[in-house]
């Protein structure tokens, strides 16, 4: 089985990743928070450099419904040494889906044949697909594939919701299926993989599937894909933990100015990685409210210190 890291805007930079790599080092890609823009930014140019993803297979992705905008970015990344780019069709965000784009573009199939017409016509770079099933009915991913099927991609990753299910239910593994007996593409799997059983019941179901994508579970468990490849629970070592969330935070402290940029990071990150020990609320709710790192190191200090993993 292959494992891939989903993109997770603000999450999973290259800080993140080169963190990750270097105490774990056991994902196959690494895609990257999408770009949005026709030229790249100077945070998105260092976030793609291949000095700052040195020994990784990182695919960039782009979030856009414009075909020029699309092309532009593949030229530009093709000169950085990249050959596949992803297209983001899974966003749910709703200034992202007020856009058409995103998940936001799948209620229209003909606007989005027409622009993958274009934009396979001219790219200089492979193109994979990363998907829902649909923006608001279930029913449309037939026709969403059919559209799919015309389009030689580098791979086809799903992730079966649609646009207004957010992140709530279920997946809706039909449709999965559907693809799976009806797509020619190499697909991916994408959605609710958190634990070993999660991971062997989707195997017993697809076991012709050979490549899934984590995002979550990675973030709330950077074990996991340990865990899931040798099958076994409890493969996690609060001093490992320790080093890769100190590593995170020093690599943020070197490119940003300022406590408060470097918490707002770090914050963002305990949304997920709290949830990995035994009692973390009164922690986390100091954390949220740290205004100084120290402070922030000291909670944390007390959190490793005084509770235990529960991965």
């Amino acid at each position: 089985m292959e494992f891939y890291l989903a993109p997770m805007e603000g999450l999973t930079g290259y800080i993140y990743r080169n963190a990750y790599q270097k105490y774990f080092h056991n994902i196959d890609r690494y895609f990257t928070p999408f770009l949005a823009n026709r030229k790249m930014s100077h945070r998105e140019i260092n976030d793609i450099l291949p000095e700052h993803n040195e020994g990784m297979r990182v695919i960039p992705q782009i979030l856009t419904n414009r075909a020029d905008e699309f092309l532009s970015l593949a030229r530009e990344l093709k000169e950085y040494g990249y050959d596949t780019v992803n297209l983001n069709l899974g966003c749910p965000s709703g200034t992202v889906v007020a856009k058409n784009r995103g998940a936001g573009l799948l209620a229209w199939p003909s606007t989005l044949d027409a622009f993958l017409d274009e934009i396979f016509s001219s790219c200089v770079c492979r193109i994979s697909i990363k998907t829902r099933i649909g923006k608001t009915d279930p029913d449309d991913w037939e026709e969403l594939l059919a559209v799919f099927e015309k389009y030689p991609l580098e791979e086809l990753i799903i992730h079966p919701r649609i646009q207004t299910d957010f992140y709530k239910g279920t997946p809706r593994m039909e449709a999965y299926r559907f693809a799976c007996e009806n797509s020619r593409h190499s697909l991916c799997y994408n959605g609710d993989l958190f634990t070993v059983r999660d991971y062997l019941h989707f195997h017993q179901q697809f076991p012709d599937t050979q490549k899934v994508m984590l995002g979550r579970g990675i973030l709330s468990n950077p074990f996991l894909v340990d865990t899931l490849r040798s099958q076994k629970e409890n493969t996690a070592s609060k001093e490992l933990l320790r080093m890769f969330h100190d590593d995170i935070c020093s690599g943020y402290q070197s490119i940003m100015s300022g406590d408060k940029n470097v918490l707002y990071k770090m914050k963002a990150l305990w949304i997920y990685l709290g949830t990995s020990f035994t009692n973390p609320q009164k922690y986390l709710k100091k954390i949220k409210k740290a205004e100084r790192l120290s402070e922030y190191i000291c909670i944390v200090d007390a959190l490793f210190r005084e509770q235990e993993l529960t991965v």
